[in-house]
């Protein structure tokens, strides 16, 4: 079946009552009926509810749902899209490792992973995702995995997926791919030889900034990377805090079902009912909400590029941009997302056009129906050195658009009076 039907049928079938729309089980616990059944579900018998921050059947739902329209094996949920990376990344390393990072990611996912993860003893190493030709040689023993984004956010660069993913693969190490702005209505990593994609699903999967939360998927057949791979002990020896239990031995996805059992368990890191149930709402209409993300970021883009006072334009839509050759042979009909940046030169400019727009509000989501202005440098990447933010391409008067779905006539006007 094709994505739109996946999105809307995945995981549920009308089962009990016959509701047209998924239940939302606002619970946290269950009755097994029996001891019997309930020590089965602990051992891994039987497969069911055990407790909500383990699974739930809503949840469970949303799981199966983006799995498939990511074209992977299995899912998890969890409480953010930080959540989402930091178990990603914690199911692979420990201390005394290193993880490689693309110098090109999400603010806060750079500071996680390059300085609050050094905290627990997990170093990171910066390569250049754009072209991969670093990242070999950054590859040692102690190396667990590699991070990157498909379609950065702020800078909107497209990665260098393929051969990114050969190289890890070349040395058996894991691959994750954060594909929250690019989504996997316009592309799906794990098909191009990524092993996990992580979202942050407060972003477009929900669509109007209604909840947190976080995914993580894993690809069909990854368990044959990860079983007898020697840097990846702990799928193939005895958890000692699960009974002995080897994951390397069990008959079902062990990346995922490891995040369940052992990092969630303990960190507790769960999405909620509520969130996966609205979640579930956003996936129906992701793909139609895309292509006008889509379309309306194109016109905006074309405008900017167009206006005297904008210095550069990053988006790979354009026909002129960087990426525009990556954008036509990897995403979903040349789509390119509804985020795009531009640099006006200086933060006085940055921050005039912040204060008097009127559609584009002042916030630092992404995703969202409605159109979104933010300033990068002084709010998400603010945290970050000064050198790094050179290096990213995240300047003083670098504003960031997140287009949404109102006519782009109007959007292109609202801008064209703060532009002046």
């Amino acid at each position: 079946m094709n994505q739109e039907t996946l999105a809307l049928h995945s995981g549920y079938h009308q089962e009990g009552l016959g509701t047209m729309a998924v239940p939302l089980y606002q619970t946290t616990a269950y009755d097994f009926k029996t001891a019997e059944r309930a020590a089965n579900l602990f051992a891994l018998k039987e497969l069911g509810p055990i407790y909500t921050r383990l699974n739930n059947p809503t949840t469970e739902v949303l799981e199966t749902r983006i799995a498939a329209v990511e074209k992977g094996a299995a899912a998890i949920a969890t409480s953010s899209g930080q959540a989402a990376i930091f178990n990603a990344v914690a199911n692979l390393a420990e201390a005394g490792d290193n993880i490689i990072v693309a110098e090109k990611v999400y603010g806060g996912a750079t500071t996680l992973l390059t300085h609050t993860l050094k905290r627990f003893g997990i170093t990171a190493k910066v390569f250049d995702s754009d072209s991969a030709d670093d990242l070999e040689a950054l590859i040692d023993e102690k190396t667990k995995a590699v991070f990157f984004e498909s379609l950065s956010n702020p800078n909107i660069s497209i990665a260098n997926v393929e051969k990114i993913a050969a190289i890890a693969n070349r040395y058996d190490v894991i691959t994750i791919c954060d594909n929250t702005v690019a989504t996997p209505i316009l592309f799906n990593p794990l098909t191009k030889g990524v092993d996990v994609v992580v979202h942050s699903a407060s972003k477009y999967i929900t669509g109007q900034g209604l909840a947190i939360g976080g995914l993580i998927v894993e690809r069909e057949g990854l368990n044959d990377k990860l079983i007898g791979n020697v840097r990846y002990a702990q799928f193939n020896e005895p958890d000692e805090s699960y009974h002995g239990l080897v994951y390397a031995d069990l008959p079902f996805p062990i990346f995922t079902l490891r995040v369940r059992l052992s990092l969630i368990r303990d960190i507790g890191a769960a999405q909620a009912p509520f969130n996966s149930w609205l979640f579930i709402q956003g996936l129906e209409t992701l793909a139609i909400r895309m292509q006008k993300h889509s379309e309306n970021t194109l016109k905006v883009a074309q405008f900017l590029a167009a206006h005297p006072k904008v210095l550069k334009v990053n988006y790979p839509g354009l026909e002129g941009d960087l990426y525009h050759k990556r954008a036509k042979e990897q995403f979903k009909e040349g789509m390119a997302s509804g985020l795009l940046s531009f640099d006006v030169g200086d933060f006085e400019t940055a921050e005039h056009i912040l204060n008097t727009t009127e559609l584009f509000a002042v916030v630092v989501n992404i995703g969202d129906s409605k159109s979104i202005i933010t300033h990068p440098a002084s709010t998400t990447h603010m945290q970050v050195p000064p050198a790094d933010l050179a290096k990213a391409g995240v300047t003083e008067g670098l504003v960031r658009l997140s287009v949404g779905l109102e006519d782009a006539d109007d959007l292109i006007e609202d801008l064209a009076k703060a532009l002046g």
